[in-house]
């Protein structure tokens, strides 16, 4: 792409921002275009490549060929891994499934995500739709040659529309009819001013909007809230091979933030690596309890952070359940009293017990 040359060339300064911000929303869309192709002359799809979603989470390896993805891969899930969690033979990316604290949690391997794929080559865009899906990216990365890896890759899945370790930035954006570009900020600003956040948005051709900044952003932000076809998901950088290195050096690589030691082939450190697998997928376990009997521990229901109310936890057991409920006790840090009675609005913690009463 041409347009890194001219971005690259061009002084940081304040005068330059302005063209700097046309120049990187010009370079979004013309690799939105890349990765979501034209309708039209519907082509051959290729080999399937949509993986089934089971279990509880989805956590996608993320790598270069040899850093050990598949030995971490076959040994995480030989040792954690129900018997036969090979379902299917045809799919080529499910590797296994591992139980992990009463969840399913799904591992994929993510082949040739690598080499130009953002630039549409190869399986890239089929592998990334997949990528996009997980609820947790592991980056598998050699510990003698990290940070080369690690930005590459990261650079290849900031260019899918992959954020990892980020939150939304804060910043409200809405269409309108008529009226102009409405442009409030918050706090002060660094980099964008009006001038610059009204050429982003006239290079998306949209002349009327609401734009509040409410915490300091850059022109990448602007853009991705634009876009908005970006996905954040957490990442953990897993660096294999420590076999092959010292102890001081190994002190040093555990204050690394988002990052976790280990060596696959001795299965060394997993136990850590599966525990901020845990922390990072933020998953709640909901206990059910049949009346009269004790509650069954063994096998929780399992729900993603952001939706743990009753209405959410009927859902995923059967959609016809919530008709029929008429209120629920719930166990458990949600409540103030054990039992409560609650209703379908009410929000779980993890490791509640709830019992369901039916009209």
């Amino acid at each position: 792409m041409s347009l890194t040359l001219p971005m690259a060339r061009t002084q940081k300064n304040k005068a330059t921002a302005h063209h700097l911000g046309l120049l990187k929303a010009r370079l979004a869309k013309l690799r939105r275009e890349l990765i979501t192709p034209k309708g039209g002359s519907g082509g051959g799809t290729g080999e399937g490549f949509d993986v089934a979603k089971t279990g509880d989470a989805r956590v996608g390896f993320v790598g270069f060929p040899s850093v050990g993805k598949s030995t971490l891969l076959s040994n995480l899930a030989g040792v954690y891994s129900e018997v036969a969690a090979y379902e299917f033979t045809t799919l080529t990316t499910v590797p296994g499934v591992i139980r992990y604290k009463g969840a399913k949690i799904q591992l994929l391997d993510l082949p040739g995500i690598i080499e130009g794929a953002k630039d549409g080559k190869g399986r890239g865009r089929q592998v990334i739709a997949v990528a996009r899906t997980c609820n947790l990216i592991l980056i598998v990365l050699d510990v003698l040659k990290p940070l080369l890896h690690k930005k590459l890759i990261e650079h290849e899945l900031e260019g899918f529309g992959i954020r990892l370790n980020k939150q939304p930035p804060n910043i409200g954006f809405k269409k309108k009819d008529k009226g102009g570009i409405n442009f409030t900020a918050t706090c002060a600003q660094s980099e964008l001013d009006a001038e610059t956040v009204k050429s982003i948005l006239a290079e998306y051709k949209i002349h009327n909007a609401d734009i509040t900044l409410r915490s300091d952003s850059t022109a990448d932000d602007l853009i991705d809230v634009v876009e908005g076809n970006r996905v954040y998901i957490p990442c953990i950088y897993v660096l294999n091979k420590i076999d092959q290195i010292s102890i001081e050096e190994l002190d040093i690589i555990y204050k690394v933030p988002h990052t976790v030691p280990i060596s696959a082939h001795h299965r060394w450190n997993f136990d850590d690596l599966l525990e901020r697998m845990w922390d990072y997928l933020r998953l709640v376990r909901i206990y059910t309890k049949p009346k009269g009997q004790l509650p069954d521990y063994t096998s929780p229901v399992v729900l993603p952070n952001e939706r743990t109310s009753v209405e959410d936890f009927c859902m995923k057991i059967h959609k016809n359940l919530i008709k029929e409920f008429k209120y629920a006790l719930v166990w458990g840090s949600s409540v103030k009293h054990n039992p409560q009675k609650v209703g379908k609005d009410h929000v779980m913690e993890d490791e509640d017990v709830i019992q369901l009463v039916k009209k």
